[in-house]
């Protein structure tokens, strides 16, 4: 099967014939429709995450069709349409028991622990706990941005710091997971104030429902958060920040933007861990929480605001490209002034 192929960290993949993946007892093989250009992909590339070892298939975000299953796979069918958090759980363990598969001790991860989805078809790990099936009519970008960045977000808003209609959120970072809390929040009735150095991704924000946008280029962070608290009830802050980009500042311009025991969501990936604003964070009793994916039981109310059209994911897709385009796609991110929006790409399109 074609797949995009690297043997060393940042040195530009190659779309290459590799072996079949292999199919596990409980697992199945996917045949990959498409699959979405992450960030996280962006960084395994780059040599950021341990787990990954050389050679490799890069991809975590998906849909597709199975193509096999093992003896053991109960739930899920040959031809069946599926989609699958980007951290499969083994759904054995502590964690997974208490319902919070996201963080399994024993999680694999499409693209990470193994080869992913940026080929022809992907092997997928314990398919009865895991596996989401998806309508065959609903578009494939839709599908595929729930694996990932879309689930990230809805957990961190929803689950994490529970946001509510009455309150500010303030997402710093506009692309692809950023906009797809701005999309979550204005779903959620919130208002939403997106923060960004890209005029075009603060368009973009705007278009999904940001109602206030503040562009950071050649500010320095004091006067990025006057401007943010500028626009929040008596200019007490955010009741509820996302930090979408992984840069320390902007995680420290997050935290110094809540009103008092605000609570902070931290998505973006970082290459290290930054210093925090801790004095801060005791003296208006601030809470920082983590969102990392989310387990499959909680996948049927997000896809049904999909499904019911209040969310539209498929909207932050600025372009659609074939595997063959994917290695560069995969290199231009290293450019401060990549695309906002979302790339697609489209392995085996429906016909």
């Amino acid at each position: 099967m074609k797949a995009v192929y690297f043997e060393e960290f940042g040195e530009l993949p190659v779309v290459r014939e590799v072996l079949e993946p292999l199919l596990s007892a409980a697992g199945v093989i996917v045949r990959v429709e498409a699959t979405g250009l992450c960030r996280s992909d962006w960084h395994g590339w780059i040599g950021h995450d341990a787990d990954i070892a050389l050679p490799h298939v890069p991809g975590h975000e998906l849909v597709g069709v199975i193509d096999a299953i093992g003896p053991l796979v109960r739930r899920f069918r040959v031809g069946q349409r599926v989609t699958v958090p980007f951290v499969c759980a083994c759904g054995e363990c502590p964690e997974c028991d208490s319902g919070n598969g996201q963080v399994c001790r024993n999680q694999t991860q499409p693209g990470f622990t193994h080869w992913g989805s940026y080929a022809e078809r992907v092997a997928l790990h314990h398919a009865d706990f895991n596996l989401v099936a998806v309508p065959d009519d609903l578009d494939a970008g839709a599908a595929a941005l729930l694996g990932c960045r879309f689930a990230t977000s809805y957990r961190g808003l929803v689950h994490q710091a529970r946001l509510q209609a009455d309150e500010t959120l303030v997402v710093v970072g506009c692309g692809g997971v950023g906009l797809s809390a701005v999309m979550i929040g204005r779903a959620l009735g919130s208002t939403v104030i997106a923060v960004d150095i890209s005029s075009a991704a603060l368009e973009a924000a705007t278009r999904v429902g940001a109602t206030h946008t503040v562009n950071s280029a050649g500010l320095d962070d004091a006067d990025v958060i006057e401007r943010i608290r500028e626009l929040t009830p008596e200019g007490a802050g955010a009741e509820v920040t996302v930090e979408a980009l992984g840069h320390a500042n902007t995680v420290s311009i997050a935290i110094r933007s809540l009103a008092i025991r605000g609570r902070h969501v931290q998505i973006g990936l970082l290459d290290e861990d930054p210093r925090l604003p801790l004095g801060l964070v005791i003296a208006r009793e601030l809470t920082i929480l983590g969102s990392h994916g989310m387990p499959t039981r909680d996948y049927p109310a997000l896809l049904g605001l999909v499904v019911n059209g209040r969310l539209r994911p498929q909207d932050l897709i600025t372009r659609r490209i074939p595997l063959s385009e994917a290695p560069e796609a995969l290199a231009a991110m290293s450019s401060p002034t990549a695309d906002a929006g979302v790339t697609l790409i489209e392995v085996a399109p429906a016909t």
